[in-house]
């Protein structure tokens, strides 16, 4: 298990239940989570999530951010919008570490339709034990940062 961080949490109605069930199993291992909504599975926009989350993490009140939806596009887009944050949208456990190692990803995103919450819960776990592997990478992490 990796250290216990705080991390925050959002979700539309697509992604209600499978946020519910990896806020449960994170904060089990010992996480703080900011979960900031959806509160019910009524239709809701996605991009209010995302910069909820995406504020969090900006601003250091979370370490790593978690976004749902439907197929995890529409809020990965959103999340990328903000300044500062790096969302990766995964369908597999390779990429969810690679995603830390190589973009020093620091939200992950879901798509509730193609993952399941054991498939997610094992993303996640890879993801918050990964490192930025830095060297080659940092260049092009600082071209991503620069772009807008």
């Amino acid at each position: 298990m990796t250290h216990a961080l705080n991390l925050s949490f959002g979700s539309d109605h697509g992604g209600f239940a499978l946020r519910r069930e990896l806020i449960a199993a994170l904060k089990a291992q010992g996480h703080s989570v900011l979960d900031r909504g959806t509160a019910t599975e009524a239709s809701c926009d996605y991009p209010d999530y995302a910069q909820a989350v995406g504020a969090d993490v900006v601003s250091g009140r979370a370490k790593f951010g978690f976004l749902i939806c439907t197929t995890g596009v529409g809020i990965s887009i959103a999340a990328n919008k903000v300044a500062g944050i790096r969302a990766a949208l995964v369908q597999n456990v390779d990429a969810a570490g690679l995603s830390r190692q190589h973009n020093d990803a620091n939200v992950l995103c879901f798509g509730a339709k193609y993952v399941d919450f054991k498939l997610a819960l094992a993303c996640a776990e890879a993801f918050l034990a990964a490192d930025f592997e830095g060297g080659r990478h940092v260049r092009r992490v600082d071209k991503i940062e620069s772009c807008g």
